[in-house]
């Protein structure tokens, strides 16, 4: 089959297209820009299409010839995510019946029993399934609650929150009863969706084996990552808005990401039927249980071998131009800070160390400055620096690296980061490695494009902390990658 998939760049559409590959399939990705698929590994066996579900005029050829279309984008953490993922499935819609698609496939979210108030995050969700349902083309609707793997933010909320908090004080919801799925089997479903019979219009859901409470989930994390065991305290008067608070701050699920999730748990999820078997019947050992899930999602963690995290996928708002490579500005001001540093090392060595920057290995400077200023801007809604990194020595465009998105890599030669934290403008700091008359030297530039009166302001604020940060960063980059070219044996050199 022909297999169009959208959300490529994201946490499950960036998995599902290698197993479809391996499946034997065509593959085609839909993203807004194709350079975010550069890097990946089975970026040169898919064909990869540039288009945007929020501007229907763009879509024109990208459905052509496509048997099954897996519809896996969502504005989730965004302002106005309702209107946005209404629009992107209507669009979605309308191109996947106008060019006779066979199938649509989407995974959504659990549908509250009748009676409950839904969250938004899970309104949105059983709204975007009615609309594929309707759109004339058959369409399974997948509704999964927790999704338990490696890299997911569902995961992630759990591993943080139960590794930081041997006593935490718990809001409600953690006494209600979820059914968390396996990443590995909501995989396997949607690759076997391939071969429903065409008379399939409807919505399944796919649930794990265990029905747990979140506390439930925090006890069995801990016992099978070796912990001891987790004190729950509950408190009714923490509501789900300030208990996401809560999360965005211990754990790097941004705030922005927290509530939706939280609200989400407000409501049981549960599986109320196993249709799915009919058509998919369970593997001969049986569904993934949620102990071997943590368990297989820890390896991955500890192997550094996570293939997609939910921080992958970049928002709608993520400004793409100018690039500050850019010689034209639009007659816009913009502020740099240029720091060059030689270094007696290789460039093979220095590149090693400019690969790794972020995450564990933190920014070279000023450790307290860039934890404050992750604090403040997790304070005030962002990201903050605790995304970390997929790979602690590997990166790919379109990553996120703490508060930075990796938006260029030339292997060996440069590394361009552009902020994603809260600013009154753009920002973006590039790495180089650069060969002047045999001599190799470390580049470093911080670019910013201030916005309004504001933006002139920050700049201001923060010029006179340039000198320690920035120049302890040239500094500390260059020393270590001389330390590191010393302390290498041959072969790594």
């Amino acid at each position: 089959m022909r297999c169009l998939v959208t959300g490529a760049t994201g946490y499950i559409g960036g998995r599902l297209a290698p197993r479809l590959l391996a499946e034997g399939h065509t593959v085609r990705c839909l993203a807004r820009r194709a350079g975010r698929l550069r890097d990946v590994p089975w970026a040169g066996q898919v064909e990869i299409a540039e288009g945007d579900l929020s501007r229907p005029e763009s879509l024109a050829g990208v459905f052509d010839d496509v048997d099954v279309a897996y519809y896996l984008v969502h504005s989730l953490g965004q302002a106005g995510f309702e209107d946005a993922d209404r629009q992107a499935a209507s669009a979605f819609a309308e191109a996947a019946h106008a060019a006779g698609v066979r199938r649509i496939v989407y995974l959504g979210g659990p549908e509250p029993a009748a009676g409950d108030a839904s969250s938004a995050h899970l309104r949105s969700r059983t709204e975007v399934g009615r609309i594929l349902l309707d759109s004339g083309v058959p369409t399974v609707v997948l509704r999964a609650a927790v999704i338990i793997g490696s890299g997911s933010a569902s995961f992630e909320m759990l591993r943080y929150l139960t590794e930081r908090l041997p006593v935490m004080v718990t809001p409600r919801w953690v006494s209600n009863r979820v059914q968390p799925i396996a990443v590995r089997d909501v995989l396997r479903y949607l690759v076997g969706c391939v071969d429903l019979p065409p008379e399939v219009n409807r919505a399944f859901d796919i649930a794990g084996p265990d029905v747990l409470t979140f506390g439930d989930m925090m006890q069995r994390y801990a016992r099978v990552a070796g912990l001891s065991r987790r004190v729950l305290l509950p408190v009714r008067a923490l509501t789900p808005r300030l208990s996401s608070h809560w999360v965005g701050l211990v754990t790097p699920v941004p705030n922005a990401l927290a509530r939706p999730l939280v609200e989400s748990l407000v409501h049981e999820a549960v599986a109320h039927e196993h249709d799915i078997a009919t058509y998919l019947p369970d593997p001969p050992e049986g569904l993934t249980g949620f102990d071997r899930a943590v368990e297989l999602a820890l390896v991955k963690v500890r192997d550094a071998e996570v293939e997609t995290r939910w921080s992958s996928a970049a928002g709608r708002d993520a400004p793409a131009e100018p690039l500050p490579s850019d010689p034209d500005w639009s007659g816009g001001s913009v502020y740099t800070d240029v720091r060059e540093q030689a270094v007696t090392a290789s460039p093979e060595a220095l590149w090693r160390v400019i690969e790794g920057v972020g995450g564990q290995h933190g920014w070279y400077s000023f450790p307290l400055a860039w934890s404050v200023r992750g604090w403040l801007d997790r304070l005030v809604g962002g990201v903050g620096l605790r995304r970390g990194r997929r790979h602690p020595h590997q990166l790919r465009v379109g990553e996120a690296l703490d508060f930075w998105r990796v938006e260029e890599i030339v292997p060996g030669e440069l590394l361009r980061l552009r902020a994603e934290m809260r600013l009154p403008g753009r920002a973006w700091l590039e790495m180089q490695v650069r060969r002047d008359d045999g001599q190799v030297r470390y580049r470093q530039r911080a670019v910013f494009l201030p916005r309004g009166l504001a933006g002139h302001a920050y700049w201001a604020a923060v010029a006179p902390f340039h000198a320690v940060v920035f120049g302890g960063m040239a500094r500390n980059i260059a020393a270590d990658a001389e330390r590191t070219a010393v302390e290498a044996p041959p072969a790594a050199r």
